[in-house]
């Protein structure tokens, strides 16, 4: 398979998948965008490396394809955006191009992310396409989302005394991440990807948007990187201390069978939940669910000050001890 027959596949892939937001796709030197009146654009990118962010004897390639829309699309949701376009850069190995059993991937891969883009009415509306340097699947995904002007949530809106929420549970994709490393394998039928926050995380696109539309969250992260790290982060941006209690994390099923220890470790650093951390007045009423997923207090916003920690883990016995940081980060020797 040449270059322009992997284009002209992608583009068939894609053909019927159009929203308002994209005049012109594939096809084109450019793409074409049209975003809503008074609204201003909104941009994320992230890189897929195999080897750092999936593998291909334990993910499916349709988990991978999914998985590469997902994490921008977590980003957007985040800012309360809506989706508009999507852009992929995709590196291959000539191996994988080299017969058609190994093409099979490459489709599946753009099954899985197209599966994901029809949910949220998103289009894959250009890109680039190359030879990978090495043995490794590089991808590389840019998304544009719209936001009213001046309206996006945004990390550095948080007070002291704002409470704080999360929405979903916590730990279910560094537990199923252990368990396929146990198992050495993926079962070979997925019946359905809801259950499955590590290979099929789901971004919360809608409550992100709802956040924004009813004007209830004060500053917003996503929760990719894990709990205990993005808090961090929003804290940080905000200029404020947080208390975190420990009773209130809502915990992923899947991390049940682990120990108590272990499964607040997953919860507190596991990362990849793809859930979204924020932050509300405690005046203002924040509903139990938004659509269809649960919000959970776990904790509040105070005032940041010297050589009190940044974040503090409230313990089940009325304990407190420092939070440090410890979800993924790139480039780290640890």
């Amino acid at each position: 398979m040449k270059e322009l027959a992997l284009i002209e596949q992608i583009r068939r892939s894609f053909a019927a998948s159009r929203s308002k937001a994209v005049a012109l796709g594939i096809g084109d030197d450019c793409a074409i965008l049209r975003p809503p009146a008074g609204s201003e654009v909104l941009v994320t990118t992230d890189f897929t490396l195999e080897g750092k962010h999936f593998r291909r004897d334990l993910h499916p390639p349709e988990s991978v394809g999914h998985r590469c829309l997902a994490r921008g699309l977590s980003d957007l949701a985040a800012m309360g955006a809506t989706p508009m376009a999507a852009f992929l850069s995709l590196a291959l190995p000539a191996s994988l191009l080299a017969d058609p059993k190994s093409r099979t991937w490459i489709t599946r891969f753009f099954k899985g992310l197209r599966a994901l883009a029809d949910q949220h009415h998103i289009t894959l509306a250009g890109g680039d396409t190359a030879e990978s340097p090495s043995d490794a699947i590089l991808a590389d995904i840019v998304l544009l989302g719209a936001a009213p002007i001046g309206r996006s949530l945004r990390r550095s809106g948080a007070k002291p005394g704002d409470a704080l929420y999360v929405t979903g549970s916590l730990g279910g994709a560094a537990a199923e991440l252990s368990s396929l490393f146990t198992l050495n394998t993926f079962p070979a039928k997925i019946s359905k990807t809801v259950n499955h926050p590590q290979t099929f995380p789901q971004p919360r696109i809608a409550i992100g948007q709802a956040l924004l539309r009813r004007k209830l969250a004060t500053a917003c992260i996503d929760i990719s990187d894990g709990l205990s790290t993005d808090l961090a982060h929003l804290c940080r941006a905000s200029n404020v201390a947080a208390e975190l209690e420990q009773s209130a994390i809502p915990l992923h099923p899947l991390t049940r069978k682990l120990a108590p220890d272990a499964a607040l470790n997953l919860a507190l650093h596991g990362g990849e939940d793809y859930e979204l951390l924020f932050s509300a007045p405690t005046s203002t009423r924040i509903p139990h669910q938004l659509a269809g997923i649960p919000i959970t207090r776990i904790g509040q916003f105070t005032r940041k000050q010297a050589k009190r920690p940044l974040m503090t883990l409230l313990g089940l016995e009325g304990t407190r001890a420092t939070l440090e940081p410890h979800g993924w980060e790139h480039f780290s020797l640890s």
